[in-house]
């Protein structure tokens, strides 16, 4: 073990409890010294949002392949 790699120390959030580094943002809740600092919510919804379309386009590819097959297969 080298001589001079400390453990990590962390605190609680003070809105949510979850640990978090000092001096630094809550990444789970957006909350830093009882100010909301990132929209953590909005942030959600932009990723499910991404998440979405691409299984649509997923699932388009799929359907584009069962007709391609079907026009192979007459």
């Amino acid at each position: 073990m080298h001589h001079f790699i400390r453990a990590v120390k962390l605190v609680k959030c003070e809105k949510c409890g979850k640990p978090v580094k000092p001096h630094s943002v809550c990444s789970y809740c957006g909350f830093f010294r009882g100010r909301e600092i990132i929209n953590v919510l909005a942030k959600l919804e932009k990723k499910e949002k991404k998440k979405r379309e691409k299984e649509i386009a997923e699932q388009k590819k799929v359907e584009e392949n069962k007709e391609s097959e079907k026009k192979e297969s007459k």
